[in-house]
């Protein structure tokens, strides 16, 4: 008689066994642990993990170096870079709703490839573009004196690195919030224990991919960088789409959209419900006539196509945010977007505000590596949690530690060695916001807490990495009068990273398993544009307020901020554990 075991389950492939002896003898165990490792291997999981991990790298390795290349393209000056971080808010923000409606009504495989596709080949095309204005910059702006460069060439990049965005945003929705949920069957354990993956790689990709990038493009050139961008994006484009069609193929209930209207996403169904209403409404006992019907159909026909299609967008768009906020979770949805309005993080505010109180490149990105670790506890600590409390006690329990974490962050305001002046709000001072008014300043390094330099100094002796901003020419033997405030800052800083990620994977996780499969896309698309939206505001926040002296008040706005979505967590959370007692 034989026995089966399961010996993989992401494959689906059970092992054989003649009888109990032979399952239980160390010689069958041993030749069934290459067989179980390949079997995992050909699996759907590691699949999307070697999928997710490539994507990532390429994003990190391309959100990294455009930043770069635009300031290089417009001489050491951010305005490239600015005004690229507000089109890509600005177009996820409008398109969200657009982007996650089109994901629920494509098939999934369609809308994986195309995205896919799109991404990596307008990251391709953008570098090529790249590479040609880095090799003939000089000949490029003798042309038209120099507008061919402002016109053409910075237009152009910006709108494929934006469009690239767009796609990577699409294919983010459509395999980690949709493609993870069909792959674990709908498991609560596996689904976790995927995100929590997905987050892991995230987290060392994040670190890693710009130091890969940046090494290249310091060692060799901004041309070489491009050209290793452009390789690396056509191979992952072929292997990520053999990898999603293998995994599309073995797992069957992929190509199984919603059985009712399986072809027409949310959106279109309530647009469908409308015009029956409107009809059965405008149509009572006695049927219309045929002259009003005709006359209608003429008034119809007299309004442009385009008018009708940007009505038909705005509808998508209205319908979509009106489903976000009818969601069981829009109020766990929208306290993890509110968490993206702050300074407490490693971008480049943080760090550049970090050196001004005489902190070195070097030692920014060792923090920055043991942050990274922080991070990757909090996901340690999201399975632990989840399987002991509960998912939705795991999202309080994180709250909690986040907002104990972030007091440390609160106190190093007040303590020594603080810049914290509110003396420079005053009118008197507004003409030197950003410390540019005079020309002694400019190439200047305070690190004391009486300077008054803008957060980020002048980008001409600015190496990048990862985002962290490291400076040559420090002055030697400057700091400031004390280091308990940056002490404090950026412990509270790492250590609040187990909880932020712990509470993130949450929030990801019950949006997950409340929204219904229909209108997964739209809801998560809305979801990205709230994080963007809740974005910009920090960055608004520091464009009002740039001096260190004024980043403690930041500080104070961006922990408000935090307990307001972390608040609105605990409404949810209320809401939720008292369902089950107004039901009985």
């Amino acid at each position: 008689m034989s026995l089966r075991i399961e010996g993989a389950q992401c494959g689906g492939v059970a092992v054989e066994f003649d009888n109990d002896n032979d399952r239980d003898s160390p010689v069958i165990k041993a030749r069934n642990i290459p067989r179980s490792a390949l079997i995992y291997l050909k699996g759907p999981k590691f699949l999307i993990y070697v999928s997710g991990a490539l994507s990532m790298w390429g994003d990190r390795m391309w959100h990294f170096a455009i930043s770069v290349f635009l300031i290089e393209l417009y001489g050491h000056n951010l305005l490239l870079t600015g005004i690229f971080g507000l089109v890509v808010a600005g177009s996820v923000l409008l398109l969200g709703a657009l982007i996650g409606d089109w994901v629920d009504r494509n098939p999934r495989n369609k809308v994986a490839h195309g995205s896919l596709f799109i991404q990596n080949i307008s990251v391709t095309v953008c570098s090529i573009v790249l590479m040609l204005v880095f090799s003939y910059k000089k000949r490029i702006e003798e042309i038209w004196d120099g507008w061919l460069t402002v016109m053409v060439c910075y237009t152009v990049v910006i709108v494929l690195a934006n469009v690239a965005n767009l796609a990577s945003t699409a294919l983010t929705i459509a395999i980690q919030r949709d493609w993870i949920v069909v792959i674990t069957g709908y498991n609560r354990g596996h689904l976790a224990g995927m995100n929590a993956t997905m987050r892991r790689i995230d987290q060392v990709t994040n670190i890693l991919a710009p130091l890969a990038v940046g090494q290249v493009m310091t060692l060799s050139s901004n041309v070489v960088g491009c050209g290793f961008i452009l390789g690396w994006n056509l191979v992952s484009l072929i292997v990520e789409f053999i990898f999603l069609s293998r995994v599309y193929r073995i797992v069957p209930s992929l190509s199984i959209k919603p059985p009712a209207m399986e072809h027409q996403s949310y959106l279109e169904k309530k647009r469908e419900r409308k015009r029956s209403q409107g009809r059965t409404s405008a149509c009572p006992a006695a049927a219309i006539s045929e002259e009003t019907t005709s006359m209608h159909l003429q008034e119809i026909s007299r309004t442009p196509v385009c008018l009708h299609r940007l009505r038909g967008l705005l509808s998508t768009c209205r319908e979509g945010w009106r489903a976000y906020y009818r969601q069981p979770v829009f109020l766990a949805g929208l306290g993890l977007a509110f968490l993206y309005t702050t300074v407490l993080g490693f971008d480049c505010i943080t760090t550049g505000y970090a050196y001004t109180q005489g902190i070195s490149g070097s030692l920014l990105s060792i923090l920055m590596a043991v942050s990274a670790v922080a991070g990757l506890l909090g996901t340690v600590l999201f399975t632990k949690l989840r399987k002991t409390c509960g998912l939705v006690n795991t999202g309080i329990i994180s709250s909690g530690l986040h907002l104990v974490c972030l007091l440390l962050c609160l106190c190093s305001v007040f303590a020594p060695g603080s810049p914290l002046d509110l003396t420079v709000l005053n009118i008197g001072n507004v003409s030197d916001v950003g410390g540019m008014t005079g020309g002694h300043q400019r190439h200047g390094y305070p690190l004391r807490g009486s300077s008054n330099q803008p957060l980020l100094p002048d980008r001409s002796s600015i190496h990048w990495t990862n985002n962290t901003v490291l400076f040559e020419n420090m002055p030697a033997g400057t700091g400031p009068e004390s280091y308990v405030s940056i002490i404090l800052l950026f412990l509270g800083v790492i250590t609040a990273r187990v909880g932020l990620w712990s509470f993130d994977l949450t929030v990801t996780q019950l949006l997950q398993e409340t929204i219904c499969e229909s209108e997964r896309g739209v809801v998560n698309g809305v979801q990205s544009s709230m994080n963007y939206l809740m974005d910009l505001l920090h960055f608004i926040m520091v464009i009002s307020a740039p001096q260190p002296q004024h980043f403690g008040i930041l500080v104070i706005i961006s922990i408000l901020f935090i307990f307001t979505g972390h608040t609105m967590y605990f409404l949810f959370a209320r809401k939720v554990k008292r369902k089950p007692h107004t039901n009985t």
